[in-house]
């Protein structure tokens, strides 16, 4: 596993990730969540991200509680994506190690970050898969280049 621990973002993010814009309805944010299994989309203004949005963030609008009455449906699936998404949120650059994504996503309970280069552009976007796979495949090379006893 000695091989995992040299694993960048850059070799196993994806490239060009989809991305919701910060004026994209509640109601086209379900659809885009139901059509696309991902977990969560970068908020894009222009080309900046400005959050992150996430199942959980998209779910959240529909919790009521005695103190949050229950609005209009219709008022409520106009409500947009920078109504609900993080402002504040985690990412990493392309050289980042694998295990500094590791850690971040262990202690902030994040499934994925978006991958910023050095001028805060979006590049990409790290998951949880990614980061499994990047495992597998340390794990893989480690057992081929085993000697047989």
């Amino acid at each position: 596993m000695y091989n995992f621990l040299e694993q960048t973002v850059a070799h196993y993010m994806t490239r060009e990730p989809r991305t919701v814009w910060r004026d994209m309805t509640v109601c086209e944010l379900g659809n885009l969540f139901e059509k696309e299994d991902f977990n969560a989309y970068p908020v894009m203004d222009g080309s900046h991200v400005v959050g992150i949005m996430s199942k959980l963030d998209y779910l959240s609008c529909f919790v009521f509680s005695p103190a949050r009455i229950l609005p209009r449906y219709p008022d409520l699936m106009q409500r947009t994506a920078v109504d609900l998404m993080r402002a504040e949120f985690i990412y990493v650059a392309p050289s980042t190690r694998l295990t500094r994504v590791l850690e971040l996503m262990i202690n902030h309970r994040v499934r994925s970050m978006p991958v910023l280069d050095s001028e805060q552009r979006l590049v990409g976007i790290i998951s949880r898969k990614d980061v499994m796979r990047a495992l597998q495949d340390c794990a893989t090379a480690d057992a081929v280049s085993r000697p047989i006893s």
